[in-house]
């Protein structure tokens, strides 16, 4: 049979001539089946011998769905005088023939084929088109053949006259062969849009089969073509379906339906109710109902909604039906008796959070939740990664801030990374998180899956499949939320279309990758499991015993969604003071301290019920919440900045260092992991390590042959990054103090307090004069500096001095020398500030000779005052 050639009497012509988007298929032909919303072809279409059509929707779509649809009927496929004995195969294809004996064969029933059983468990022929079922919300043509419905039917079952339905446009028509009743769908323009045909009065043996869409309908909310009356009313009735409309608008009241409580669409439907003052939405008591109130309590409209229940009566036809006499008194009663949806969420979430608090309190009120989550972690069968375990607790519930903390957690193959993530998030209830194992390159553009205030959880990073996949990520987690253009096809043609996805939203990832790209890097903390052999043998001895015991974990759900409803904001009264002490070794701690600060505020979050609150009702965090986040982050930002290198990559070295002593030869690979007892996968990981940072270096530069390890680069010292508590106490309570009568700050601390005071190692440096002199000619007048120091160390009063130390005209003691040194030093810092454009001591920052200057004078300084260099004093110490 030519492609080209088709004769315009065989069946196949008047087929292929009603469908869109056709073209040859091997042997036949493939088109846009047009009983479904077909955008990729999935009719196919065939030539029997005999010149009978045959039909197959691979999306399962029935014969006489397509038949009808076509506008055609079954007879249609086959040539005059050309009949069937029987049925064929399901590889044949089939059509709907006339049998021999006048009775109908209708196609077998196959996989591809939807089938609903009926109560004896047969479905064949006609009865299983009529238990087919599609929900009006997918957007396909539903193919249900129930047992029909006229409109004079409908008009008797809801009480209302014909003609004023008719006045409507409803109108009687045949699906499939069966009664049903036409609703047109008209915009606010008053064109048709949508078509809905109504299939029965009530559902038949369990299935609502009551309705059906035109094909290629998009569906709104039905009677936009009213809403002029409703803008003049200044309300309008927000209902579900048609026939609480038509019901509503016999009475004169302005209405929509929503057709199906599951199918409001805000970004489609709030913008046509926008500008009207009042929407009664009538919420009927079930799962409806209750989708309907969710949906509209995040919609931009839920300021202007008022909620209408009508008790007994499941909608506003079964309140007519009850008594037609009184129906409009009792509707008065009931707008009069709506909930504006604002205060029905207050009252929900006080309700809601007082039963949190019944269900957290015991666990809320912890001194320490990190480590009864940790002790239930065990029972778990967690063993061993405790420091893990607990800063993915504290990433996860600071999705609730808006900068969440985002982890990769690193380790080889084996180790338990997921297994830990996945123990962890049992911790926190769904609505928490998002977890997948892996993401398609447009899936977060697409997916209507909410990030707000959630993780988002891949347990692989490669399952992040694309470099826009991780573009999408990094905008995501730095930007807080996803703004994403692209084009779509529409009846005028390809039109722009901006996707936003809204954040904060933070991440968690495990991987076996050394390093991620540095720009996905920067933006989480990178936290490893712990390979060692030791750990080995306590996940050994835990697979052996078992799970201690079953982990409640119905407190810790209610714990996080108590955090939830409640206050989220945190104040750290301490965050500029740490600002100043953290030396600005590198560029990223520009990421990593707002980091530190989130982790932060998380734990003071965790342990509000133990925290105060200031005049603006946010939760303050303490000097214990800093101590817990930088026990368990410390060397990490440290490993981040190029500070300081991890305890594996030293041992590693170390290692190395020993193999290598007093020969020529360089060290192997299992030379290494022999001495570090690991396994040659864990040691090999640690080597390529220790090799990419150049701490190590292989000598093997041939592919595929044994390494061949010598030392590198020199490993750094050891560095602190983060200053520890001591060190914040002692800049907050322990600078320089000025005169006898100094006033009290707001802390209850005695004395007007330095605000440069300096930390450096560790120490806290004595405070900075002003290049004009003004400190010093002020201390002169006052009576000297004293210093109020933390600890056991004591400092000289000005008694025991011989002199004003700030009046250089005399020398303590006689000490000359060190009065001498103390004025060049100050001279030549006094004078290097006059000239530099980089030094702002106001602001910490200072250049490389600035602070060669200020150390130098620093040192003089305490010289001079009988106090300890902080390089003559052991590592550590405060004062």
């Amino acid at each position: 049979m030519s492609s080209s050639i088709l004769s315009p009497l065989r069946p196949l012509d008047l087929v292929l001539s009603r469908l869109d988007r056709v073209r040859r298929s091997g042997k036949g032909w493939l088109a846009r089946c047009p009983a479904h919303d077909d955008h990729t072809p999935s009719l196919s279409i065939s030539e029997a011998a005999d010149g009978r059509v045959l039909l197959r929707c691979h999306a399962g779509c029935e014969t006489e769905a397509v038949v009808w649809a076509l506008g055609l009927s079954m007879r249609d496929l086959f040539p005059p005088g050309v009949g069937a004995k029987g049925r064929r195969s399901a590889s044949e294809g089939y059509g709907g023939i006339e049998g021999g004996g006048g009775g109908t064969i209708y196609p077998p029933e196959t996989r591809a084929t939807l089938q609903h059983p009926r109560a004896n468990g047969v479905t064949t022929g006609v009865r299983a088109v009529a238990d087919r079922c599609n929900p009006p919300n997918n957007g396909l043509q539903q193919c249900n053949t129930p047992q029909g419905c006229t409109l004079a039917q409908y008009a008797e079952a809801k009480r209302l006259p014909v003609d004023f339905l008719r006045q409507l446009g409803l109108s009687d028509v045949q699906y499939l062969g069966t009664p049903a009743v036409r609703i047109p769908y008209l915009l606010e323009d008053g064109s048709e849009g949508p078509a809905r045909f109504r299939l029965a009065l009530s559902a038949s043996d369990g299935v609502d089969n009551r309705f059906a869409w035109r094909r290629g309908s998009k569906l709104c909310l039905y009677g936009l073509n009213r809403l002029e009356a409703a803008r003049r009313a200044g309300y309008v009735v927000l209902v579900e379906g048609e026939s609480d409309c038509h019901t509503l608008w016999y009475h004169g009241e302005p209405a929509v339906g929503v057709p199906g409580a599951n199918n409001w669409r805000d970004d489609r439907d709030a913008p046509h109710l926008q500008g009207i003052p009042t929407i009664y939405a009538v919420v009927e008591p079930d799962q409806g109902g209750d989708a309907l109130v969710a949906k509209l309590k995040a919609s931009c409209l839920r300021d202007q909604v008022r909620i209408i229940r009508l008790g007994d009566h499941k909608d506003v036809s079964g309140l007519y039906l009850a008594d037609p006499e009184r129906f409009r008194e009792r509707w008065e009663a009931a707008k009069a008796g709506s909930e504006p949806l604002a205060a029905l969420m207050v009252r929900e979430a006080r309700e809601r959070r007082l039963k949190l608090v019944a269900e957290s309190e015991t666990l809320a009120r912890e001194p320490d939740i990190l480590g009864r989550f940790v002790a239930e972690l065990h029972q778990a069968g967690v063993v061993g990664e405790d420091r893990v375990a607990k800063l993915l607790y504290l990433a996860a519930t600071s999705r609730l801030l808006d900068r969440p903390v985002s982890i990769i957690v690193k380790g080889p193959s084996s180790a338990g990374k997921s297994f830990v993530v996945q123990e962890v998030l049992r911790f926190f209830p769904p609505s928490a998180y998002y977890a997948l194992s892996a993401m398609s390159e447009h899936a977060l553009a697409y997916s209507e899956e909410p990030l707000r205030h959630r993780m988002l959880v891949i347990y692989e990073a490669a399952g992040l499949s694309s470099d826009f996949a991780t573009y999408l990520v990094r905008s995501l987690l730095s930007e807080g939320r996803v703004r994403y253009e692209t084009v779509e096809k529409t009846k005028d043609g390809l039109k722009p279309k901006l996707i936003e996805r809204e954040g904060p939203t933070g991440l968690l990832l495990t991987t076996t990758h050394i390093a991620m790209h540095p720009e996905n890097e920067t933006r989480m903390l990178s936290v490893a499991v712990n390979d060692a052999p030791e750990q080995t043998a306590r996940v050994l001895a835990t697979q052996a015993k078992g799970r201690e015991g079953a982990v409640d974990y119905q407190p810790w759900h209610a714990l996080q969604e108590w955090l939830a409803s409640g206050e989220r904001r945190v104040t750290i009264p301490f965050a500029a003071t740490l600002a100043r002490t953290i030396p600005p070794k590198a560029v990223r701690l520009r990421r990593d301290f707002p980091g530190v600060l989130s982790l932060v505020r998380a734990h003071a979050l965790l342990h509000q019920a133990n925290r105060d609150t200031d005049a603006q009702g946010r939760i303050i965090a303490t000097l214990d919440d800093y101590a817990a986040v930088r026990e368990l982050v410390a060397d990490l930002v440290a490993e981040g900045v190029g500070a300081t290198v991890p305890a594996t990559i030293r041992e590693t070295v170390a290692a190395v260092a020993e193999i290598t002593q007093g020969r020529d030869e360089p060290a192997s690979l299992a030379e290494v992991a022999k001495r570090l007892g690991l396994d040659k996968s864990a040691a090999s990981r640690r080597v390529r390590a220790a090799v990419e940072h150049g701490y190590l270096v292989n000598l093997e530069d041939r592919k595929g042959k044994p390494a061949r390890l010598v030392i590198g680069e020199p490993l750094p010292e050891e560095t602190d990054i983060l200053p520890t508590v001591a060190v914040l106490q002692g800049v907050d309570l322990g600078v320089a103090t000025v005169g006898e009568g100094a006033n009290t700050d707001r802390t209850g601390v005695r004395g007007d307090r330095c605000s440069v005071a300096r930390v450096s190692g560790g120490y806290i440096a004595p405070p900075l004069p002003l290049p004009s002199g003004s400190d010093a000619e002020r201390v002169a007048q006052g009576g000297g500096w004293h210093w109020d120091l933390p600890g056991e160390a004591t400092a000289p009063s000005p008694g025991e001095l011989d002199g004003p130390p700030a009046r250089y005209d005399q020398a303590p003691g006689g000490e000359v020398r060190l009065k001498r040194a103390l004025d060049a030093t100050l001279a030549a810092y006094e004078q290097h500030l006059r000239g530099c454009c980089v030094c702002e001591p106001g602001r910490g920052r200072w250049c490389e000779e600035g602070g060669r200057a200020r150390e130098e004078y620093y040192d003089a300084w305490l010289a001079y005052h009988r106090l300890p260099s902080p390089s003559s004093l052991p590592r550590g110490t405060a004062f």
